[in-house]
């Protein structure tokens, strides 16, 4: 690789992180406002008191997960009808229902901030069920990750308290006040990028060799938007980020990245300012971007290598990867994406080298906390620094204590089984799917394309994107079986729902407590040697669960 490009890779590289910059203090200010205010807008007394909710009245934990389940226990059932009734709809583009076990995936992928596809979405959804359906839940499923991770950090601020919010007013105020602002902005400048913004169907295109072809159009900026910013990725076409409908330009590429990383990014100064401790902000944005950078290096450095007969011999790993974008362009997108929750892509994971492909995979099973999902990453990074101070505790004999709170056997308890949660699903999974025969069969038979570890390693990654709500997948698998429907969906709605409950659960038990005065014993959770401590929890956690099953897949691949 030329001298050039490894330059324009470092520049790219320090213009985002110098963007980030910038943006951390307003945008993280902006968030903590939202859901400190004591002021409603009009339309959010409107809808208030449609609901019939009252905004000054809080609610215990209980209260908060029930309010959560339900919501998108709705969410579930509306966007799946809207699929199966698409062929009675406005905009179907002459498209047919969504068939059930499809229908019952999506309608899932959407509501868990998953957005996993395993569909072609121009030959599958019309507009209505775009909009309505999908767009609609890309909005709302990042509006409860902020919220619930909202409630977390009320539980650490608060002393003594039986309540931890109101998870309506929280739903609103993340919908009224930030998503929706954000999103209009962001889907104006992707216009003026180039990304297409219409409501056409399909036109016809004479094409060089004489034939017709039809074309979709859409309203493509206007999802593509929330898309990236609620770190949601489900794409308006199959090829997601890839398609120059999407995503045209390096410049837009740039800006796409922007957008997936920004908000969880500014959670952090978010924390700080609820807590009123900024230093406890930056203490948990150098780990997650620690942990980042050293991510995106390490998979741009291995598609660097080009390692393999047939990218030496074409003289990169370009497979996969659009031109315009280059390999650091590319790496730089799959970094991101699988860093948050997000799973847009804008080159073919599967396609990587084996090594290469392995780190995406790898930053899922971090438990994308670097810096994870809108809210989802916040809270995963919090329930890892309790686990963290409880180890710093029995290593140098200090007390178990973060920011005020102490952490007892009942959070040590709660945050254990959060931690246990996703690696469950996904080894479970994908044991299930090769250790029982009838399913192993149509699995080899049907869905993996390319047999043997790699073959592995695509079911591994399905459900590693399953379990950690990313819906990224490695595009060598046809996911689109009645087995994989299924248990992809059980894994999407137990990998985010199951965690969700330990978390509020924490959060009040949390919130129950007085506030501890530092002592001699207290260990600093601001200073450089917890956040060295916390970034090893993080990486331990995930080597000593996963280093046996990445052996069979890509570690075996990579190093054969």
């Amino acid at each position: 690789m030329d001298a050039a490009t490894v330059v324009t890779g470092i520049l790219q590289l320090a213009t985002l992180l110098l963007t980030l910059a910038v943006l951390y203090r307003p945008l993280g200010d902006w968030i903590a406002r939202v859901y400190t205010s004591g002021r409603d807008a009009r339309v959010e007394r409107g809808f208030y008191r449609l609901v019939g909710v009252d905004p000054r009245s809080e609610q215990t934990w209980q209260a908060y997960t029930r309010g959560v389940l339900s919501f998108s226990a709705v969410g579930v059932l509306f966007v799946y009808a809207l699929q199966r009734f698409q062929g009675l709809l406005p905009y179907s583009l002459g498209l047919p229902a969504v068939p059930e076990g499809l229908a019952f995936n999506t309608a899932v992928s959407f509501v868990t901030n998953t957005n996993w596809q395993s569909y072609s979405p121009e030959l599958t959804m019309g507009y209505t069920v775009q909009l309505a359906g999908l767009a609609v839940q890309n909005f709302v499923s990042a509006a409860v990750g902020i919220a619930v991770a909202v409630a977390l950090v009320r539980g650490f601020a608060r002393r003594g308290s039986a309540t931890i919010g109101n998870f309506w007013v929280d739903l609103t105020r993340g919908l009224t006040r930030l998503l929706l602002p954000l999103a209009a902005v962001s889907a104006i400048a992707l216009v003026i990028a180039g990304v297409v913004q219409n409501a056409n169907g399909l036109a016809e295109v004479a094409t060089v060799t004489g034939v017709t072809q039809p074309i979709p159009g859409g309203p493509v900026a206007s999802q593509e938007a929330i898309k990236l910013l609620g770190t949601n990725g489900g794409g308006f076409f199959n090829a997601n980020s890839a398609h120059p409908f999407e995503n045209p330009t390096p410049w837009s590429n740039m800006l796409e990245i922007l957008l997936l990383i920004a908000i969880p990014v500014a959670m952090p100064r978010a924390f700080g300012r609820i807590i009123g401790d900024d230093r406890q902000g930056y203490a948990i944005l150098a780990v997650m971007g620690s942990i980042a950078v050293v991510s995106i290096v390490a998979v741009t450095w291995l598609e660097s290598l080009g390692l393999g007969t047939a990218p030496q011999l074409a003289g990169a790993a370009m497979e996969g990867k659009e031109t315009r974008f280059g390999i650091f362009g590319s790496t730089l997108f799959a970094g991101a994406t699988t860093l948050t929750s997000t799973g847009a892509v804008n080159s073919m994971h599967d396609s990587y080298t084996a090594l290469g492909g392995m780190i995406p995979m790898i930053n899922m099973m971090l438990g994308e906390v670097a810096p994870g999902g809108v809210g989802s990453g916040l809270y995963g990074m919090l329930v890892l620094a309790v686990i963290a101070v409880f180890v710093g505790g029995l290593l140098v004999g200090r007390t178990p204590e973060y920011v005020g709170k102490k952490i007892g056997p009942t959070q040590i308890k709660l945050a254990s089984l959060y931690i246990l949660v996703t690696p469950v699903l996904v080894l479970a999974g994908t044991a299930l799917s090769f250790g029982i025969p009838v399913i192993n069969a149509d699995v080899e038979s049907t869905s993996i394309w390319n047999p043997g570890v790699h073959g592995l390693g695509e079911v591994l990654y399905a459900f590693t994107s399953a379990a950690n709500n990313n819906g990224s997948a490695f595009a060598g698998l046809t996911a689109n079986t009645p087995w994989l429907n299924i248990a992809l969906g059980v894994t999407m709605l137990l990998g985010r729902f199951v965690p969700i409950v330990f978390v509020l659960a924490l959060a009040g038990s949390l919130a129950a407590q007085q506030s501890t005065p530092s002592s001699a014993g207290t260990l600093p959770t601001h200073r450089p040697q917890f956040v060295g401590l916390l970034a090893v929890v993080a990486v331990v956690i995930t080597a000593l669960t996963y280093f046996p099953v990445l052996t069979l897949g890509p570690l075996a691949e990579g190093l054969v």
